[in-house]
């Protein structure tokens, strides 16, 4: 049987994702994988986190990628660092103290510039959103305050505040990530048919009651299984 798995931030805690990944839900290459992104930040080992993502998509698997507010972050910091001989610029301060500094440091590298563009192209090929037959998936969620809310890429990857219209999804629920809620709450949310259902449990809060888990939905049984996170918040790579 076909399983479609969203798998919302993962943000750098590579072990985890590779534990959800093979022992949780032991994907298969019948499987279709959708990430709502943020890879990267907050955790040790964010470049870990990208390779495995390539390796699964090198392997045969279907990866789908999405791309989150701290790609974004991240990709902005390193085009902009390209033109800076010495000083750090605001955008980079701000990136650094929102995980930046953790995934530099994945990628052995002092400022942003260093990362390999390699990478940068990869978080860049990631898409906004993805259109399903029954859902929408997107990283942070859509502005429907405006007529048609695919065309606002920003919103897409950074609100934190939408009331969904089914007028404008074709009656699509949507399901984010991006910010952090407690688990009896997706539960909640994901047992009453709401339009919506964020799926970001916050993975770094993992001495936080009801938090710290990486999360797993498959969209055709409304499952959730959850890996608590089992990263040392040092690279151990």
């Amino acid at each position: 049987m076909k399983n479609r798995w969203v798998i919302p931030d993962v943000h750098g805690y590579s072990k985890t994702l590779k534990s959800l990944i093979e022992n949780v839900i032991s994907l298969s290459k019948e499987d279709s994988v959708y990430f709502l992104g943020d890879y990267i930040d907050r955790g040790p080992d964010s470049k870990g986190v990208i390779d495995y993502i390539i390796s699964l998509q090198d392997a045969g698997f279907d990866i789908n990628c999405l791309r989150g507010n701290h790609e974004d972050y991240c990709i902005r910091a390193w085009e902009d660092d390209q033109k800076r001989f010495l000083f750090r610029s605001k955008l980079e301060k701000d990136w650094r103290k929102n995980g930046g500094i953790q995934t530099l440091l994945s990628f052995n590298a002092k400022r942003p510039r260093e990362i390999n563009k390699f990478y940068i192209d990869w978080m860049k090929n990631a898409k906004y959103y993805i259109e399903l037959n029954d859902c929408i998936l997107v990283h942070a969620g859509l502005n429907f305050k405006i007529d048609n809310p695919f065309e606002d890429v920003f919103s897409m990857m950074w609100t934190k505040d939408f009331k969904v219209d089914k007028n404008k999804t074709g009656g699509k629920k949507v399901i984010h990530g991006h910010v952090p809620v407690e688990m009896s709450m997706i539960d909640l949310f994901k047992n009453n048919n709401y339009d919506f259902l964020p799926l970001d449990n916050g993975i770094y809060y993992k001495n936080k009651d009801g938090f710290g888990n990486l999360l797993a939905y498959n969209i055709d049984t409304n499952e959730v299984f959850a890996q608590h996170n089992i990263d040392s918040e040092y690279n151990q790579r």
